[in-house]
C-alpha cells in the first residue's frame, strides 16, 4: 500500500485520503467516523441510467465528518488550498457555528487543511480558527497565512495511514486539560 508522500497517492484528493484513513482507524478499532453527505435536491434524473444529471444543494451542510475517537466525540471539515494565504471565505459561518455548538456539548472540532502546493496537511484546532475569525470580524485580515499555522499540528502519514491525525488530536486534548 502506498503511504503519504509517495508517488502512489499523488493526485488523490484530501477527502479520498481521509476516507482511507478512517477505514484504517475503524479496522483497528481506533475510531468510528463517517463522512456526512452534502444534502442535494435532484432536479433531473436520466431515466435510462438512473443517474442524477441536475441538482442543487438542498441546505447548508455542517461539517464533512463526524464520529467518535476512543470515546471522544469529534467533528471536522476538510479544506484544501493552493496558496500560503488561506481565505476565511473557505470556512463558512454556519460551519463555525456548528463546530462551536459541538464543542459546547464537550466534543472536539477541528479542520484538516491540505496545502496542496506544499503537500502538507495541518490539524487546525477550532480555537486557532476562532482567533482568525475574530480578527476578521474586528476588521482585520479576512485570511490567515502559512506562518500563522501552528506547525506542531502537522499531520503526516504513518504505518499505512495516509492522514494520521490522531497524534494531533491527542496534542489538542492535552493542551485543553
Amino acid at each position: 500500500m502506498a503511504t503519504w508522500g509517495t508517488r502512489g497517492l499523488r493526485g488523490s484528493s484530501l477527502e479520498d485520503l481521509i476516507n482511507l484513513t478512517l477505514e484504517k482507524y475503524r479496522a483497528g478499532h481506533l475510531a468510528l467516523i463517517q463522512k456526512i453527505p452534502t444534502p442535494i435536491k435532484p432536479i433531473t434524473i436520466d431515466k435510462e441510467s438512473r443517474h442524477i444529471t441536475l441538482a442543487y444543494f438542498d441546505q447548508k451542510s455542517t461539517v464533512d465528518y463526524i464520529g467518535v475517537v476512543q470515546g471522544v466525540p469529534v467533528c471536522f471539515d476538510a479544506k484544501e488550498c493552493q496558496e500560503d494565504t488561506i481565505p476565511l471565505a473557505n470556512i463558512h459561518p454556519h460551519q463555525i457555528q456548528f463546530m462551536e455548538e459541538f464543542e459546547a456539548q464537550k466534543g472536539i472540532a477541528f479542520i484538516l487543511l491540505h496545502l496542496t502546493h506544499r503537500d502538507e496537511i495541518y490539524y487546525l484546532p477550532l480555537a486557532q480558527v476562532r482567533r482568525f475569525w475574530q480578527r476578521a470580524e474586528a476588521g482585520g485580515r479576512k485570511s490567515f497565512t502559512y506562518p500563522e499555522i501552528d506547525k506542531r499540528f502537522r499531520v503526516e502519514g504513518k504505518n499505512g495511514v495516509p492522514v494520521h491525525f490522531l497524534e494531533a488530536l491527542q496534542k489538542d486534548l492535552l493542551e485543553r486539560d
